[in-house]
């Protein structure tokens, strides 16, 4: 995902430029081109001049072919996605071009072995421009427009890409039993249907299918597969009663309530990528090592999250925190992303300091700045909205909170003269670049959930 400046920029490289991918094809006269949805659906175009045909003009022949207003020409965007790489193109992008350079790119930003990069094809989708502010989304009254965004939430909440808790997924699966099969159905009905559709299309796969541990070995599966369906079922009736209370049941109506759920999780619409962060030191022998991570970025903020336990461990907005990236300065050394926030040590008030060992640091800073100056111009307005509606989920238990404890950040405090550690003094970054002037306040997990 690139945030800013222009295109990526080219490196020499003496890898073959990749011809796979949906949009590699013969440079001659009518091309096929497959544009994939979130819903695991394609468009099927055949277009001329293909290979020298930007993002932007693609994007006008989607819309046509999808019926979407020009209204809503803001709200999605091409991205090239892979097991290895996810890329946002801008207008300007030629999406031909940029296929040809997918193993360029693949070497540039990621770890992955020489034969993966020649294995992997991108695949071109239309879905949510990353800087689209959410608080948009629930302006829009045309009902393709929702679905497509909708079934880009529930893809992510159903891969668990977007962290949340029992009672939040159980509440957006029946909302997706409303909005797929209706509000008429009565408990045998509904049933037949989540079985022939399977619990995993309704539930994210680590609960509908369970995570293997005590419980699951205890009951088994399809005991546990049982009492899931019975929950579905009893919240899809108290979703069908708020028919009673006045609320619309009509297919907008419920697409809008799914969309202003998903808006409570703060790393909504973010886009991902993937890094590595140290561990505490652990035992006797003070093990460490490193811990796979997801790291959001959106218009709201950075959020760091567990790949593995999928859940927030840290998560900050642009004011409270300060950036940079480094490269490797000698061979097997990391790019790395510096993220810079408040804490305490002791009881103590100091700076914390987090590394994020990827190679697609230069991308996330990048996107940092980007967003930081779209905010800095009022292109954004969601941040009063969140804080009304994720005041019920203030827990540390969560899974939405920061786990900064999770984490092996260093503390420090600057005198101006040398970095020391746990002195009980403030002090301003290190850094160069800050989001906002440092009007800090102390990073604590009870505290603010729009930090994750």
């Amino acid at each position: 995902m690139e945030g800013d400046g222009d295109d990526f920029p080219p490196e020499p490289s003496e890898h073959s430029h990749s011809q796979r991918g949906s949009v590699a094809s013969s440079v001659t006269r009518a091309q096929d081109l497959l544009v994939y949805l979130a819903s695991n659906s394609a468009v099927h175009l055949t277009l001329e001049g293909l290979s020298c045909m930007s993002a932007q003009e693609l994007g006008r022949n989607v819309r046509e072919a999808l019926n979407i207003p020009n209204s809503a020409v803001d709200v999605f965007a091409f991205w090239f996605c892979s097991p290895l790489l996810d890329l946002q193109l801008k207008p300007k992008h030629l999406p031909y071009k940029l296929c040809r350079q997918w193993q360029d790119l693949l070497y540039r930003f990621t770890e992955a072995p020489p034969e993966d990069i020649s294995q992997d094809e991108p695949c071109l989708l239309y879905k949510r421009n990353v800087f689209y502010p959410r608080s948009k989304e629930l302006q829009i009254e045309d009902e393709g427009v929702l679905r497509l965004l909708y079934d880009e939430a529930q893809m992510n909440i159903l891969e668990g890409r977007y962290p949340c808790d029992p009672e939040h997924w159980l509440t957006l699966g029946a909302l997706s039993c409303a909005i797929e099969l209706g509000t008429g159905l009565d408990d045998q009905a509904l049933t037949v249907a989540i079985r022939e559709k399977k619990l995993s299309s309704f539930l994210p796969a680590h609960a509908a299918l369970g995570g293997g541990g005590f419980l699951s070995t205890l009951r088994g599966r399809g005991g546990r597969n049982a009492e899931m369906e019975q929950n579905l079922i009893k919240e899809y009736r108290s979703v069908c009663s708020s028919a009673a209370t006045g609320s619309s049941l009509e297919p907008i109506a419920l697409l809008h309530q799914y969309l202003r759920s998903c808006h409570t999780l703060p790393y909504y619409g973010c886009a991902f990528f993937m890094g590595e962060t140290d561990k505490p030191a652990q035992g006797l022998l003070h093990r460490g090592g490193r811990k796979a991570v997801s790291v959001g970025i959106s218009l709201e903020g950075v959020y760091v999250m567990d790949v593995k336990e999928k859940h927030v461990l840290l998560g900050l907005k642009f004011s409270e925190l300060s950036w940079d990236h480094s490269y490797p300065e000698t061979e097997g050394d990391s790019h790395i992303l510096w993220l810079e926030f408040d804490g305490e040590e002791a009881g103590m008030p100091v700076n914390k300091l987090l590394k994020i060992y990827s190679k697609q640091a230069e991308l996330m800073s990048g996107l940092i700045e980007f967003c930081v100056e779209l905010r800095s111009v009022g292109e954004s307005a969601a941040a009063g909205t969140d804080e009304r509606q994720q005041g019920k989920l203030r827990r540390q238990s969560s899974v939405v909170c920061s786990r900064v404890h999770s984490l092996n950040t260093i503390s420090y405090v600057d005198d101006g003269k040398e970095i020391k550690r746990l002195k009980p003094k403030r002090a301003a970054s290190f850094f160069t670049r800050h989001a906002q002037p440092p009007t800090y306040s102390e990073v604590q997990v009870t505290e603010s959930l729009e930090q994750g």
